[in-house]
């Protein structure tokens, strides 16, 4: 094996020698973005393009020559923007809290960590939040591969005005939390519903006598263990070490590949519909008259015109009328003619139908 050239002490003057120059060379990349805001401010533009973040760091990667790799850069640089875009406008982002919920882990690799954060007590709160302006944007949990949909979730959707413009998504790890170092007196379990749905077996073959009580986040159910040696709470391991609990047990999930698909959310006026990226995704909510074959009716404009869809999911309409709200995902963007066409016909066959949003799709 040969010798380094250089001592551990000079590599390390080295270093400190870039990281000056690094230093200076973001802080000239921060004196510009702030003349950014400046123009966009007279003109009136959005501060926050999420189109314009991907294409930053896409061109990054692709010129990167490593050894660092291309996720490590991506994460750098969504971080450096975040950061200059914090100087140009804050941006507010509403989420299900407190901290350490997987929400605010979706809002914080959707934005960066230079936001401002504003926790909600639910759902609802957030959505209020978002379509008040108390702020910017909102990023509400629709879609778990375990257990569906978030029901609150697409209710919320067909009277809210706000629309969808962009996801995440994000690998859920839940840990069972608690005080002490030992899964020993475990009398009760505290987590979101979804949490312990998706956790119900390793509960029953693990702790069959706690009993299990849903609240309104897993942050919180941290925050409860937190309060009582006989409690444990389902986690995150960043809500863990919010409230200083021990992990005893980590990935709880029944399904290993366990992912939440969260929703990037904000009034058309803050930002419109992004512009078609080559990945997208169309998510709408339609309903029509309850007749035979009504149902088969909708798929046809979408074989029609080569349009791929991606989600069906069906909710009651609570008309009393046995009627459905039917909530799809499309593959493409409005701005495709075939898609257009698509869109067109399908309107005309809809008693109901809104256009949630469209966006790029989470990689």
């Amino acid at each position: 094996m040969s010798q380094p050239t250089k001592s551990l002490a000079e590599l390390r003057v080295q270093i400190d020698a870039i990281d000056s120059e690094l230093l200076l060379l973001l802080n000239q990349r921060a004196h510009v973005a702030e003349q950014v805001g400046e123009v966009k401010r007279l003109e009136g533009s959005p501060f926050f393009r999420p189109d314009r973040v991907a294409k930053v760091i896409e061109r990054i990667q692709v010129a990167n020559k490593g050894p660092l790799k291309g996720e490590h850069v991506a994460a750098v640089w969504r971080e450096i923007m975040s950061a200059c875009l914090a100087l140009e406008a804050p941006v507010r982002v509403a989420y299900l809290g407190p901290a350490g919920t997987f929400s605010e882990q979706a809002a914080l690799q959707f934005f960066g960590e230079s936001i401002e954060k504003v926790p909600c007590d639910n759902v609802d709160e957030v959505f209020r939040a978002t379509a008040s302006g108390g702020a910017g944007y909102g990023v509400v949990a629709v879609e778990n591969s375990t257990e569906g949909v978030v029901s609150r979730s697409l209710d919320l959707f067909l009277t809210s005005p706000l629309h969808i413009v962009g996801e995440v998504s994000l690998m859920v790890k839940h840990n069972l939390l608690r005080l002490s170092d030992s899964m020993e007196g475990i009398e009760s379990v505290y987590a979101h519903a979804q949490a312990l749905a998706q956790c119900q077996g390793w509960l029953t073959a693990h702790l069959p006598h706690a009993k299990r009580h849903a609240v309104s986040s897993n942050a919180e159910g941290a925050r409860l263990a937190s309060t009582n040696g006989a409690w444990a709470g389902i986690a995150s391991e960043r809500a863990g070490t919010q409230f200083g609990l021990h992990a005893v047990a980590h990935g709880i999930q029944d399904e290993a590949f366990n992912r939440t698909r969260f929703a990037v959310v904000c009034l058309p006026q803050t930002l419109a519909t992004p512009p078609a990226s080559g990945e997208d995704c169309i998510s709408l909510v339609v309903s029509v008259n309850n007749r035979p074959g009504a149902v088969h009716d909708l798929l046809v404009p979408l074989k029609n015109h080569g349009v791929s869809m991606t989600r069906f999911e069906s909710r009651p309409a609570r008309s009393g009328q046995w009627e459905y709200y039917f909530y799809i995902d499309l593959q493409g963007h409005p701005s495709q003619p075939h898609v257009s066409a698509a869109l067109s016909e399908l309107q005309q066959l809809c008693a109901f139908y809104k256009v949630l949003g469209a966006y790029p799709v989470s990689v």
